[in-house]
């Protein structure tokens, strides 16, 4: 580890800082209590360093590119030295492109727009939404559910190897699941792609705030991800990676900023040359502040050092896991089984409990924040709970269509601002629930399950 045994012993004890950590929230039981935001996996909370940071910056914030005044300079330098910061968080190569966005779907979506023609894209359908549906204008594989990490590996190789061995290609992978938290074999996979010529692009929304990453040690040829997954707010994001795919396609976003020169033409329309930079799909004013929180999450993470993040992670993995152990009642879904290393999210399904009462009890009587449903990942939440993975249905719906099996999950996940008791506090409401039952009657609202009043 980078710091001394006993430095480290105490850092995993002491989480980073972050907004809403004192705050109240009312109980259905009468009273209040301080509110455990376990939901990390679909937003985490904001830094108080990025947060300071932000508010720091937000006097001088000006118009970027291009404006002579003061404050549009300083914003310039700001916003262009976020990319450099988020370059090196990422370990990108010399001659990478790093592209602002607002999410990491919008990232991969972008990158879909600059497929080449008739490339061929290899998915699998355990992915988020976010990378498993840009790609419909594509010549799209969706590959099984693997349940190891080496036959994820040789399904990608065969379905290579079947390919059309002329044409462009490109594999899309997750790093860490946003179901079962569990961790790819993205460096594997990504030999095996560029083994049979093809390029691949990891969606790293729920790898980057949990591990490093690294383009160049994974050998990715790109990489995505989401500001408000890594503790920074005002909705940016970041598709980094080889340039050649992006400066040939057309703007993501045709406008002022992706545009170089633009002239009339004698026929009336007019003709338009486009950047090469970055600039060519970032038109429009840039989230500035966005992008800057990115770079300020990156530094506060890369200071506090990712030994000791991962370090402590584990710890709350451990107490989480070992709590839901000694609850009889209580599956864990799992693609690669109990000893696969994971991020800090974890699903699990209560025996005699829809998904959704189960979580409403959690936060109307214990002041627990966690996510239920199919969590933006429907194909893989159904094939864990043993339905149809083509069945259709809603995130967070906790009442099924007409002829389906009413299906969801109980999604806990937490970070680097997670303190213990947040997590004790989660594991004893678990045992309490299954034990004694909710304490409150409930009511279905708008497909959410609430309590009745």
């Amino acid at each position: 580890m980078s710091v001394s045994t006993a430095a480290s012993a105490q850092s995993v004890c002491a989480p980073l800082p972050v907004l809403g950590r004192d705050v109240t929230v009312p109980l259905v039981t009468g009273g209040e209590v301080t509110y455990a935001a376990l939901d990390y996996a679909a937003s985490a909370p904001a830094l108080q360093r990025v947060w300071d940071d932000v508010a720091a910056y937000a006097p001088y914030y000006g118009s970027v590119h291009r404006g002579a005044g003061y404050l549009s300079q300083l914003s310039t330098d700001l916003f262009e030295n976020a990319r450099r910061t988020v370059a090196e968080f990422l370990d990108c190569r010399p001659d990478d492109q790093l592209v602002f966005t607002r999410s990491t779907t919008d990232s991969l979506n972008l990158l879909a727009r600059a497929l080449p023609a008739d490339c061929q894209v290899f998915v699998f359908e355990t992915e988020h939404h976010a990378s498993l549906l840009p790609w419909q204008d594509a010549r799209v594989t969706y590959l099984d559910a693997p349940r190891t990490p080496r036959q994820a590996v040789a399904t990608l190789e065969r379905a290579l190897a079947g390919r059309d061995p002329h044409g462009p290609a490109l594999v899309c992978v997750t790093g860490a699941s946003n179901v079962t938290g569990e961790l790819w074999p993205v460096r594997e996979l990504a030999a095996a792609a560029h083994a049979h010529g093809a390029r691949i692009v990891l969606d790293a929304a729920q790898l980057a705030p949990h591990h490093p990453v690294s383009v160049r040690d994974l050998d990715v040829d790109w990489v995505a991800f989401s500001g408000h997954k890594l503790y920074a707010p005002f909705g940016s994001g970041v598709l980094a990676g080889r340039a050649d795919w992006l400066r040939a396609a057309e703007p993501y976003l045709a406008g002022g900023g992706a545009s170089r020169k633009v002239t009339r033409r004698e026929d009336g329309g007019v003709t338009v040359e486009w950047h090469e930079s970055a600039a060519r799909h970032e038109a429009g004013s840039p989230n500035v502040i966005g992008a800057y929180s990115i770079a300020a999450a990156c530094k506060a993470l890369t200071e506090a050092g990712f030994d000791t993040l991962v370090a402590r992670e584990r710890h709350l993995i451990e107490k989480v896991r070992a709590g839901l152990a000694g609850v009889p009642e209580v599956r864990v879904l799992s693609l690669f089984g109990d000893d696969a290393p994971r991020v800090g999210v974890i699903s699990f399904v209560v025996d005699g409990w829809n998904s959704s009462h189960f979580a409403a009890a959690l936060s109307a009587e214990y002041g627990i924040g966690v996510r239920d449903g199919l969590f933006c990942a429907h194909p893989l939440v159904r094939t864990l709970l043993g339905s149809d993975p083509q069945t259709q249905g809603e995130c967070g719906a906790p009442e099924a269509a007409p002829g389906e099996k009413s299906l969801n999950a109980i999604r806990v996940s937490f970070g680097a601002g997670t303190p213990d008791e947040h997590v004790e506090r989660f594991v004893n409401a678990v045992r309490e629930l299954v034990a004694d039952g909710a304490k409150w009657s409930y009511r279905t609202e708008d497909g959410r399950c609430v309590p009745a009043v």
